[in-house]
């Protein structure tokens, strides 16, 4: 129309608005009935709030430990809790978790997580092709053993390039932000390791703008798995394209030196997919997400927490000086040292600080999805669970329990460390824990990939520390951002700083 302005042509109508208007009412409608739900005969104590689709989300994200222990002091073990629109059941007497994990057809994850999937990473066939599902956790145990064997010295050579072409030739101090830092590190080091070598001219600039954007998506990722569709998250939605675009079939394909098990992923998916098919990538940004999104904050966590304890720096030293003596190994100019996966293994202060980082930092939800009515039989009580509801484990309950750790606030890097050897037994109640630490989830949910990160982190930590010279800068102790609740490890709520430089060496 003449005249009519930018604004005024871009403006919706009067039944455009009508469709809004009425689009809003049912939504809102919906968050009611949602509210209203009241406790039935034999379901677990129900906690509401009365905030629509929240919830008890505020409090429950600003202080989920001191939330769910005042419940727990109020209702028992098991409650229902309404979290962001889901009914959720908390079960936290570590002793009946087995009740939970072992009814995969009542209470399931796999349906869950397919969903989820779909939604973050764009894989849309497995939520109907359980053929693909089995296929793809079958490759998973190319994450483990002889394969796993494989993949730490191919690690071992991507540590010995990276850090000889880099961070050796820094003699002088050099200062950077811990997360920074660790976050370009293993995302070079774990995609080369999986992926191989981009063998373009411009590949530094490929692998740095792939990790930049894989870093941008993680850190919207919370949105992605939300309840929020995905049309309404554009940002999100396209930053998700742009990686998978990155990974097609075809450019995998042209990547040097794949490691067994992307291998048998790309020959595995060309069964169900065209060759040109997106989805290919999809499953690829997926499985890049999972081998590094809880890495990175893990090692994180571990550099600071060394850093913060000197204490614990002098005796992970001494443990590794003493190792490398005992096998004939000496340090010196370029990286010379090699480990096996047993020798990593048999570092047990290494282990425990890692453990105890882990302990610290993970939030970590076993969670299952209730599949029809059921009686949901606990060993000392009987309660009724809806389909549709969710049932979770929190093991961060246990990791701060005094009763099972003392003093579970402090970093303590012998904490899993008795009389010189691993310590496996810990109690509550004068019972013993079968699980004490929970940071990679409780049966079918386990992640597959553990054992991968754990090497990781276990081989960069002796490499820093067996090289270069480190020092924190901001004495400032930082917390945990707890916005990706359930999600593995924790963000810090604050960046903080190191300095670094390679030591000299004397002949």
């Amino acid at each position: 129309m003449q005249g009519a302005t930018t604004l005024d042509a871009a403006s919706p109508g009067p039944l455009a608005l009508l469709g809004l208007l009425f689009a809003a009412t049912l939504l809102l409608s919906a968050l009611f009935l949602l509210t209203r739900r009241t406790r039935r005969p034999r379901e677990p104590p129900l906690i509401k709030g009365w905030l629509p689709y929240l919830g008890m989300a505020l409090k429950f994200f600003k202080d989920p430990l001191t939330f769910l222990k005042t419940l727990q002091r109020q209702h028992g073990d098991t409650f229902t809790v309404f979290l962001v629109g889901k009914y959720i059941t908390f079960v936290l007497n570590p002793f009946q978790y087995q009740y939970v994990t072992k009814n995969p057809k009542q209470l399931s994850f796999e349906k869950f997580s397919r969903r989820l999937s779909a939604k973050a990473f764009s894989v849309k066939k497995l939520l109907s092709d359980d053929d693909l599902n089995e296929d793809i956790h079958r490759a998973y145990l190319l994450l483990q053993g002889k394969p796993l064997d494989a993949l730490l010295e191919t690690m071992i050579q991507e540590v010995k390039e990276i850090f000889e072409s880099q961070l050796l030739k820094n003699t002088d101090w050099n200062t950077e932000r811990i997360f920074a830092f660790c976050s370009s590190l293993v995302f070079e080091i774990t995609f080369a390791t999986l992926y191989g070598k981009i063998l373009a001219g411009n590949k530094k600039q490929i692998i740095s703008e792939l990790r930049d954007d894989f870093l941008k998506f993680d850190d919207i990722f919370p949105y992605l798995v939300s309840d929020i569709p995905i049309q309404l998250l554009r940002n999100e939605e396209s930053m998700q394209k742009k990686i998978i675009k990155c990974l097609t079939s075809e450019k995998v394909a042209q990547m040097q030196g794949q490691s067994e098990i992307v291998q048998e992923r790309q020959d595995m998916l060309k069964r169900y997919y065209r060759h040109d098919d997106s989805e290919i990538g999809a499953h690829h940004l997926g499985f890049l997400w999972a081998s590094l999104a809880n890495t990175i904050p893990a090692m994180f966590w571990a550099v600071y927490y060394i850093l913060r304890h000197p204490e614990a720096m002098e005796a992970l030293r001494d443990e590794i000086d003493s190792f490398l003596q005992s096998t004939g190994q000496k340090k010196g100019p370029g990286i010379s040292v090699h480990f096996t996966r047993e020798q990593l293994d048999s570092l047990v202060c290494l282990e425990s600080t890692i453990l105890e980082v882990l302990r610290l930092c993970s939030y970590s939800s076993i969670i299952r999805e209730v599949q029809e009515d059921m009686d949901f039989n606990l060993e000392s009580k009987s309660y009724s669970l809806r389909k549709g509801d969710f049932v979770a484990l929190f093991p961060p309950m246990i990791h701060n329990d005094p009763e099972i750790f003392d003093a579970p606030k402090e970093f303590r890097f012998d904490r899993f460390i008795e009389d010189g050897k691993k310590k496996t037994t810990f109690f509550k109640g004068g019972k013993k824990l079968k699980s004490f630490v929970m940071p990679f989830g409780l049966g079918t949910s386990k992640c597959p990939g553990r054992y991968f990160a754990v090497n990781e982190m276990k081989l960069l930590l002796i490499m820093f520390l067996t090289y270069f010279d480190l020092e924190i800068i901001d004495r400032k102790p930082i917390g945990l951002n707890h916005s990706r609740m359930f999600l593995g490890i924790q963000h810090p709520d604050s960046a903080v700083s190191f300095r670094y430089k390679a030591k000299s060496w004397r002949s």
